[in-house]
């Protein structure tokens, strides 16, 4: 006989994480994509952040105060992703987001990636809760994201000024 039992802080994780993946859909479909307004990229406009090296929860944390957020000291979510052989429509969207911020997943396509997700405790001018995502591949950053889980929420790259 098998027992598994779930407690309420595994629940809510679940659904805070099913809402923002269906707030990331939402926003996918319902926003027009549009092209860069121009060639800079985080990577050229904060020359001096850190994207390679990271291979510790403190390398992650101060990877992530780089660019102003302060997260908890433990995430949200380690997990394992495997970036597709071939792009959706939704993959390709978020690709886009990627290529503004100096990044390109296609790269990485059919590759083995960690995605560790923590929470933003000082993001401005917001009551809700707000998730930061990195994607890390071979002890360097290769991708990430800002997101809120309500229904109305919001989606932009690691630099706020980054818009989805």
């Amino acid at each position: 006989m098998f027992i598994y039992s779930l407690r309420a802080s595994t629940l809510k994780f679940f659904g805070v994480t099913t809402l923002a993946v269906l707030a990331l859909v939402t926003l996918l479909f319902f926003i027009p994509s549009a092209e860069p307004t121009s060639s800079s990229s985080v990577l050229e406009a904060v020359e001096t952040v850190k994207f390679d090296k990271i291979k510790t929860a403190d390398d992650r944390i101060e990877f992530l105060r780089q660019f102003g957020w302060e997260v908890e000291s433990q995430p949200l979510e380690e997990a394992e992703v495997t970036i597709p052989a071939e792009f959706d429509k939704v993959y390709q969207s978020y690709n886009e987001l990627q290529k503004k911020q100096g990044f390109d997943l296609t790269k990485y396509m059919k590759k083995n990636v960690m995605r560790y997700t923590y929470r933003i405790t000082n993001y401005p001018d917001y009551s809700g809760d707000v998730y930061v995502s990195i994607l890390i591949f071979k002890n360097k950053v290769i991708g990430g994201d800002v997101c809120s889980a309500d229904s109305n929420g919001f989606i932009h790259g690691l630099d706020r000024n980054i818009e989805y």
